[in-house]
Order: C-alpha cells, then structure tokens, then sequence
C-alpha cells in the first residue's frame, strides 16, 4: 500500500492483483471541494443568463432550478472517496434536470464528464468502474434516443424544421450531429480516466522499484558489515590462536622442567614472552586499521605505547610469504618438529593474496600442534606454478592422539576457505590415508608477473632434525 505523497508502505507491489491507487490526501480533497463550489456557483450564473436569453420556452422555475442543479455539481466535492456513486448521482440529476428543462447545459456537462472521469482515474474495483460507466454511457444513448423521438413527434419542432432536399434532412444531420458529440464526450471521459489511472500507476511502480532499490542498498550495506565483522573475527582468531597456542605450549615445557633445568624453563619463558609481544603486536595493528578506518572509536594509547601503535599496521602489512620461514622457525622454537622448502621462481602476489597465504600457513601449524598427537612432524612447502603459487601444509598426525579434546572455535577452515575464496583460488583440506592432515591452497598470481623479495635461499628447503 502507497501513502499520498511519499514512497511506497509496507509489502504492496503494484503488478500484484488488488493493487489501489493511493488515497488522497487532505489538499486533493479541499480542492475537490473547491471545484465542486465553484462549479455550482457557475451553473447558477449560466442558468440566470441562459434564461434571460430565452433559450427555452418554458424553463422550469428559478428555485426549481437551483435545487436541481446542487446535485448535478456538488457531488463533486467527494467524487475521489466514492466515484461510482457520484457519477450515478450526477448522471440521474442530468437526466432529471433535462426533462425539466432546466436552462442550464454548459455547466451540467462539465460536471458529468470530470464525474465520468474520475471513475475511471481513481475507482479502485476496476470491474466495477467498467460496468458503471458502461451502465451510464447506455443510460446516457437511450436517453438521448428518446429526446430524439420526442423532438421528431412534436408538432412544434416538425414546425421549426425547414423542408430541405438532399442526402440528409434537417432533422437527420441534427441527429447524427447529437449522436457523435456523444460519442466522442463519452469516449474522451472514458480515455482520460483509464490514461490517469495508468499513469497512477506507473507512477506507483516507479515508487516502489526505488523503494527495493533503497532496500536493497540497506540489505548490501548490512552484508557488507557482516563480512567486515567475520574478516576482523577471522584476523583475531588467526593472531591470537597461533600465538597463545604457541605461549601455552612453551609455559606446559617451562612448568615440566622448572625444578630440573632452570636454564630451558627461563629459555621457554622466554618464548613465551616473544610470542606474547608479536599476539600484542598484530592486535594493534589490526585495531590500527579500525582507528585509520573510522570504523571503531577506540581510545588512545599511552604515551609510551605511541611508537608502538604507530609501527602496528607496519607490521601487520608485512606478514606475507617472505614471512614464512620466520613462522617455521617460530613453530620449531614451540617444540614442533617442522620443515619448510620453497620450489620454483618467485613470483608477485597481491599484498592480500600474501597475506592470506601467511594466515592459512599460521592457522594449519597452529591446528597441527593442537590435534595432532605427540611427536607430530609438518611440512611446509610453497610452489611456484606457472600461473598459481600452491601452499602446503601437512603433518604425520604423530604417535598418540592429545590426552583429551581441544577446544575450537570452528573459525579455522572456514576462515581458510573464505580466505582463497576472496583470492579467487582453491583449497583442499583433508585427512590423509597414511596418517595426518593436509592442507592445500592455491591461488592465482598476478597478471603482471615479477620477481619479489622472499625469505634467505638460506632458510628454504631447511627442515628441523631435532
């Protein structure tokens, strides 16, 4: 359903069947009533000069006139809250008022076409606008035909007429002459209304197509936050998850050997706190992105954090492939046995494509050192393709399974798989038949290929032997 003035309310389609023209609003009426005065005012005013211009004989009485002629206009004035039953009205009093011979035309016809009219423009039961009008309209011709049957069987009017030779008489032109003004005041009354309905109409679809636009842009809009909100989710899960793994694996060494060997505790306390810094680190950064956004209001750091929260979304930035040796070794320094090797040329990947390569590497060791079991060994390889860089990541699966369930968050292959996804490329991840898990994505390089600044060749293809 529409509102008079504004867009579309609620569920209301205008191709549905059943579709209303709007209401009108409270200006539309007052000018309907307006119009409906001053059409009374008019027709008094052409019933006084018509009679002094004598154009009946006998005319019906002054009074008499001015009553007929209230319900022939004043009607008018709600002809847009009930139309069918105005024009039924206006028509009968026209009829009426003709009998009488009121001396008053002009007016009367304006009246009735604007009634015909607006049946057609704002009658909301299209069925029933067809068969009032169609009953008028016929009401309307064998009214006329028996005015003219009158007129041919007066003595008076025979009188009048002058005896003519010819293809018509008179009295026919006069009759043919009646019959197409008919005609076309019925036609036009008729075309009019059905045009302004259309137009309502098409008006209304107009209104309601911007209102899915609107709606849809919200729709987009929402969505857009929604996937803002999982990257965020899925940058949190993949630094934080990584490092407090890494921390919880190091403080279990520190705790096991703190009595025995001081030296290794405080070595994997050390560890930890490195793994701590680098958890802090990526969270300012990805907290700096927000700030730089405008997207969060966070409060400001303190004075002795300034340099830090500055160099963050440096940091950030620079996880990328080239990080990847630095991340094995960081994996090895937590007690996984893991190696990594680097085949092919490299090539230049989009800083988000890097990226994400960096996240899936960090996301499938931190998997591997939560479920795999005891003495797990990983392999990390890159290859470089002729058009795509390929990312594996697998491990053995271990002697023993870990002691009890690890709790997870579920972000994990989903984060993965949102990630290649974004970059256009595939992932595969599944468990192997030998034993273990494997993880496999890859995505597409750029169009303009060149070589980039990697890890040390001294670092690729090295694998730990502990």
């Amino acid at each position: 359903m529409l509102r008079a003035g504004v867009g579309p309310v609620g569920t209301s389609d205008p191709d549905e069947p059943g579709w209303e023209r709007p209401a009108p609003g409270d200006d539309a009426l007052r000018w309907d009533a307006l119009l409906a005065g001053s059409l009374y005012l008019g027709a008094l005013l052409s019933m006084v000069l018509m009679r002094v211009a004598g154009i009946y004989d006998d005319p019906a009485p002054g009074w008499l006139s001015a009553l007929l002629l209230a319900p022939v206009t004043l009607p008018l004035a709600v002809r847009r809250r009930w139309p069918s039953v105005v024009l039924v009205v206006v028509a009968a009093a026209f009829v009426v008022e003709q009998v009488l011979e009121v001396p008053e035309t002009l007016v009367a016809n304006i009246a009735l076409f604007c009634a015909m009219y607006t049946v057609g423009a704002w009658e909301p039961d299209r069925r029933r606008a067809t068969l009032v009008r169609g009953f008028v309209v016929v009401a309307m011709i064998v009214w006329l035909f028996v005015a003219l049957f009158w007129a041919a069987t007066d003595p008076q009017t025979a009188e009048k007429m002058p005896d003519q030779a010819g293809v018509f008489s008179p009295f026919v032109s006069f009759t043919l002459l009646q019959l197409l003004t008919n005609v076309l005041y019925f036609a036009g009354a008729w075309f009019f209304g059905e045009h302004a309905w259309r137009s309502a109409r098409e008006r209304s679809r107009t209104a309601w197509r911007t209102h899915l636009l609107v709606v849809e842009r919200r729709r987009a809009e929402e969505q857009a936050v929604a996937l803002e909100r999982l990257r965020l989710a899925r940058e949190l899960h993949d630094a934080v998850a990584h490092h407090v793994s890494l921390m919880g694996v190091q403080a279990a060494a520190a705790r096991t050997v703190l009595a025995s060997d001081p030296v290794r505790a405080a070595d994997a306390l050390g560890h930890v706190e490195e793994a701590a810094r680098d958890a802090v680190r990526e969270l300012h950064g990805i907290l700096g992105m927000l700030r730089d956004g405008g997207d969060v209001v966070a409060d400001q750091p303190a004075a002795g954090d300034a340099h830090a929260v500055a160099a963050s979304g440096e940091a950030l930035a620079s996880l990328d492939v080239a990080r990847l040796p630095d991340l094995v070794e960081d994996a090895r320094a937590g007690g996984l046995r893991v190696a990594y090797q680097e085949v092919g040329e490299p090539r230049r990947l989009r800083p988000l494509a890097s990226l994400n390569l960096y996240r899936i590497a960090q996301e499938a060791l931190t998997n591997t050192r939560k479920h795999a079991g005891e003495g797990a060994r990983a392999d990390v390889r890159l290859r470089w393709l002729a058009d795509e860089v390929e990312l594996e990541v697998s491990d053995d699966g271990g002697t023993a399974r870990p002691a009890g369930p690890v709790p997870s968050t579920g972000m994990g292959l989903v984060g993965m798989r949102e990630r290649v996804a974004a970059d256009g490329g595939t992932l595969e991840a599944t468990r192997r038949r030998s034993g273990g898990f494997v993880v496999r994505a890859r995505l597409p390089l750029a169009a303009d290929d060149g070589t980039v600044t990697v890890a040390p060749a001294a670092a690729h293809g090295t694998e730990d032997e502990a």
